[in-house]
């Protein structure tokens, strides 16, 4: 069926009923009436291809139609392998993700938005946690800030429902550079890291949490919120 469709696609000398047509080849294109054409094409024992119908006139080429049809083919085909396949993966935060679990989720969408993929990340309110959205809001724009190496914001924070969303969109390939904000800040969290092994053994209540959660995640300077919503 796929091999009728582009068959059909082109008029081969006698479905070409036009008065002249302008031939094409290595050494330039002239235009020549559509009886010249063919006689052409017979004594050079090859057919006589309608490229382009819609010119004027329209543009044909003295060619063996098998072997016209053949390099269609494969250059549809390079074609659909050159293109790369965009998916969206979700990354989603709860009303109390802990560091170690944002962290866990940071290095995913990392890899994600490496592989070319788009990242929609969104914070769930559940319950009365909906109280504490601009929470949420901050988290999503540390983890954007978090992404800059890798990533550009598509889409602010937006609330749709009991969900929050941000979307991000992977930068042009290449490997990514460090700023020297970025490593300041990855040492900075290395460092609170460290510290907080020694309160591993404290509990935060059930509760929303007044010192952890989205509030522990709100670690965010003024300066890089202000470089997220384009502010200076």
């Amino acid at each position: 069926m796929k091999n009728d469709k582009i068959k059909n696609q082109y008029r081969v000398n006698e479905q070409i009923r036009v008065r002249e047509v302008r031939i094409v080849g290595d050494a330039g294109s002239e235009v020549v009436p559509t009886r010249q054409a063919l006689e052409m094409a017979h004594n050079q024992g090859v057919d006589l291809v309608e490229i382009s119908p819609n010119a004027n006139p329209p543009v044909c080429r003295l060619i063996d139609y098998s072997k016209f049809l053949y390099q269609q083919k494969k250059r549809a085909k390079e074609l659909k392998a050159k293109q790369v396949k965009v998916e969206v993966k979700e990354i989603r935060f709860g009303p109390q993700t802990d560091e170690h679990d944002y962290q866990f989720k940071l290095k995913h969408a990392k890899e994600f938005l490496e592989d070319g993929d788009k990242v929609r990340a969104y914070v769930f309110f559940r319950g009365r946690s909906i109280l504490f959205k601009e929470q949420g809001e901050v988290l999503l724009l540390r983890f954007a800030n978090d992404l800059e190496e890798y990533g550009k914001v598509e889409h602010m924070p937006s609330l749709e429902g009991k969900k929050m969303f941000i979307y991000l969109a992977p930068k042009k390939a290449g490997v990514a550079k460090k700023s020297q904000q970025a490593m300041d800040r990855e040492k900075r969290e290395a460092e609170e890291r460290e510290m907080s092994k020694g309160n591993a053994g404290s509990e935060e209540p059930e509760s929303i949490p007044a010192n952890g959660g989205l509030f522990a995640n709100a670690k965010i300077s003024s300066e890089a919120l202000k470089k997220l919503t384009g502010e200076e």
